[in-house]
This record gives C-alpha cells, sequence and structure tokens, in this order.
C-alpha cells in the first residue's frame, strides 16, 4: 500500500521537520511509496499529487531546517458539511492504493481528518487516517494538557518572542522619543504566545505589560496601566494577543470563519497605539507599534532545537500510530518530575477534533498584564537552550527544494463544492 501526507492551514517554523518524520518513518516500514497533497486538501480534492518516495536524500534532509510550507503547500478550504468532498478524497485515495493518510495541522485538520477515517470505516475500505499535530498557537487539546502537552511550532514561535523582547527592551530603554512600544501577537484569541513574551525577561526586569484576550480586560485599563508604568518607569512595553478586544477592527474571515487578523481593516495593535497618542503620554513623546505577522510562523532563525526535535519524533509517531489503527492523533505528553522530557502517544481524532484551548487563568497573573511563574516554568524548556544550527550557501539559509515529480492522475476532474458559483 502507498502513504498520503498532505499539510492542513497555517504554517510554522517545524512543519517541514513533522513532513521529514513522516517520510523518514514511512520508508523505514517499507510498504509502499508515499505521495504528498500540493497545497494541502486541495491538492487531494484536485488529485493533484507529488512523489516524494524517490526525492534527493539531500533536500530531504533540509526539511528538518526548513520553515513554512513551501515544500509542497497548505491551504485554508474547509469541506462543506456531509459534502462530496469528503467523497472525493476517499475516492482519490482509494484510487491511489493509500492505505495511510497522515494529516499535519490544527484543529480544524483533525476534524476533516477524523470525518475522513469515519467515511472510510463507513465503506469498508482499507484505508487508516492518522493526524499529526501542529500549531502555533498552541490551542490545540485541553487546559489540563491531558490530550497534548503543547503542539509543534509553539515553541520556535515562544522562542521567537523571547528573543524580540530582549531587544526591544535594548531599543525601548534609548529612545527617549518613543517611550512605549506596542507590539501584537498571533494566536487568535488564545493568549499562549503573548505569554512567551515573558520568556525574554524571566526576573522582570523589564516595563513590560502583557494583554490577553481571556482577561476582559478592556482598552481603557490597559491606557490607564500604561500611565501608571511611564510615570513610574518612563517607558512601557506592551504586547497583545491579537484578539484582545479594542472593538470593531473591520474583520476579515477564512473559509472557517476564523478571524483573519492580518486581512482586516485595522488591528488591535494600531488601534491601542492610536488611543494612547490620543489620550497623551504622561512623558514626551509618541507610542510606536509593530506587527510582526507571519513573520513569527516562518522565521528560521529563531527555531527551538527541542521544537524541531519534537516536531519529527512526533511526525514518525503519525506513522507508526497510523499502521497500528485508524483515527488517531500522534501527541505529546511531558514526563512527570523535575526535568522536562517527553513521550510520544495518541489520542482518539474525534476527542481532539475541533478542540480549543486557552491560556489558563492559573497561569495569568492577579494583575491581569503578566504570566505566573508557573507558566514560565511550563514554557521554558520548549524554547532550548541553544541557536539551531542553520546551514548557509553564499551567506543565506540553504532550504529544502523537493522535485515537483507529479503523479499521473486516476480520476475525472472535479470543482470542490466551495469553489463552485
Amino acid at each position: 500500500m502507498n502513504c498520503l501526507v498532505a499539510l492542513g492551514g497555517g504554517t510554522s517554523p517545524v512543519i517541514n521537520a513533522s513532513l521529514l518524520g513522516v517520510i523518514s518513518s514511512w520508508k523505514d516500514a517499507g510498504l509502499g511509496r508515499i505521495f504528498g497533497a500540493y497545497h494541502g486538501i486541495e491538492g487531494v480534492l484536485l488529485e493533484q499529487l507529488v512523489d516524494l518516495t524517490d526525492q534527493p536524500e539531500g533536500e530531504l534532509a533540509k526539511l528538518r531546517h526548513t520553515p513554512a510550507s513551501g515544500s509542497i503547500g497548505t491551504c485554508r478550504y474547509k469541506l462543506a458539511p456531509d459534502s462530496e468532498d469528503y467523497g472525493r478524497i476517499v475516492d482519490v485515495l482509494a484510487a491511489h492504493e493509500v492505505g495511510l493518510f497522515v494529516y499535519i495541522g490544527g484543529n480544524d485538520s483533525m476534524d476533516t481528518a477524523d470525518k475522513v477515517a469515519r467515511l472510510a470505516r463507513s465503506r469498508g475500505l482499507d484505508l487508516n487516517v492518522a493526524g499529526v499535530p501542529k500549531t502555533i498557537d498552541n490551542d490545540l487539546g485541553d487546559e489540563d494538557r491531558t490530550l497534548i502537552d503543547h503542539t509543534p511550532g509553539y515553541g520556535s514561535t515562544a522562542r521567537y518572542w523571547a528573543m524580540l523582547i530582549r531587544e526591544l527592551e535594548e531599543e525601548n530603554r534609548g529612545m527617549i522619543s518613543e517611550p512605549v512600544s506596542v507590539f501584537q501577537a498571533m494566536g487568535r484569541r488564545a493568549g499562549f504566545i503573548t505569554a512567551a513574551a515573558r520568556l525574554g525577561d524571566p526576573n522582570r526586569e523589564s516595563p513590560l505589560q502583557l494583554y490577553f484576550a481571556e482577561t476582559g480586560i478592556g482598552l481603557e485599563h490597559l491606557i490607564d496601566n500604561v500611565d501608571r508604568e511611564v510615570r513610574t518607569r518612563g517607558r512601557c512595553m506592551v504586547v497583545l494577543t491579537e484578539g484582545f478586544d479594542v472593538g470593531d477592527i473591520g474583520a476579515a474571515r477564512d473559509g472557517f470563519g476564523h478571524v483573519e487578523f492580518g486581512a482586516s481593516g485595522t488591528s488591535a495593535q494600531q488601534v491601542v497605539v492610536n488611543a494612547l497618542n490620543a489620550h497623551g503620554l504622561p512623558a514626551r513623546g509618541l507610542a510606536t507599534g509593530q506587527l510582526p505577522g507571519v513573520l513569527q510562523r516562518m522565521t528560521s532563525v529563531f527555531r527551538s532545537t527541542v521544537d524541531v526535535e519534537e516536531a519529527y519524533e512526533v511526525g514518525r509517531k503519525g506513522v507508526e500510530v497510523g499502521l497500528g489503527q485508524s483515527g488517531f492523533m500522534a501527541t505529546i505528553l511531558r514526563k512527570p518530575g523535575p526535568d522536562y522530557g517527553v513521550y510520544y502517544d495518541k489520542v482518539p481524532l474525534e476527542v481532539i477534533a475541533n478542540s480549543e484551548r486557552f491560556l489558563p487563568v492559573s497561569w495569568i497573573a492577579p494583575s491581569g498584564i503578566d504570566v505566573t511563574d508557573d507558566f514560565v516554568e511550563y514554557a521554558q524548556p520548549l524554547i532550548g537552550q541553544e541557536m539551531y544550527p542553520m546551514p548557509l550557501v553564499g551567506g543565506l539559509q540553504d532550504f529544502a527544494r523537493l522535485e515537483r515529480i507529479e503523479v499521473s492522475q486516476k480520476l475525472p476532474e472535479y470543482v470542490p463544492v466551495n469553489w463552485r458559483g
């Protein structure tokens, strides 16, 4: 039998490490060929498959340090509920003798994987479906972390913010004409990425304030807090979750109905900057804002060594899980004890599908604008202790460039349901 692997949803700095884990584990099993869906589930629907079996080993090895999804592509296509799209997916898999379908993705991707597994089971097909987790938001699973401790991609994005805060401190303390710096973190309404900013200042030496959607703190409260900080310290650094409530921002939405903050009319960060400057700071100068955006999920230089290794291993685990039985996602769980360590297990797709967790209230400080030491203890090991070694060519990052070896189509052309007029 053959294997098909697809990437779903947004990218991450380590998603290709998971892809490499899937490819290497399948090739070790020696069961058949492995195909990649070109641009995720859309590639399955359109029967646009890439043969990954005989790719140059040197290029495959580069996947471990290649960020984002340029290797085989991804998408945000939402399958219409109970539509013929699902039947088309199963038909494509059957036509190419796929016995294992591995879907690397987040909340919505695991829901799709679960539904495909159920349909294949109802049709009596010899097809197993497995999930591999991916999301920089760390919002997959449950707050007690019994389903998954953390998701691949989060550790690297957390490291991005920790190092950014270290450098922001040097900028902010030196620019008397720009005493307030406002930054916006990704994560929708889950504050895990915003919380990671504290890792750049674990001893709380900087005038750093964190604003989470989970607290319900509003714009007026933020202005009061910043005023107080500027009066006391002469400056302030603010990091807020993109879902921090500042009112109507002209929200655009993706195919899943999620707010597409980067495509909306404005940003929470810009609203906050405008409000602070309209209010007037108790110091000379203005508040300025920055919106890192997709840099948080595509920047390679800040990758966590821990994150890369775990992403690779959970990809390998996904194949192991899928060869055992259908309808499960590989997962990462933390070993008990004072020293950081993980083990890899599985959880039912039906349990993890469309799950969503938020930053636990117990990890938010009583002030509402910081995190507790318990969060720092949880997140610190995920960012690693060393810089990830970056292979360079001509002084630039050397990323994987897989050959697009197209797999011959076997079925009639198909137009996905949500593409139709």
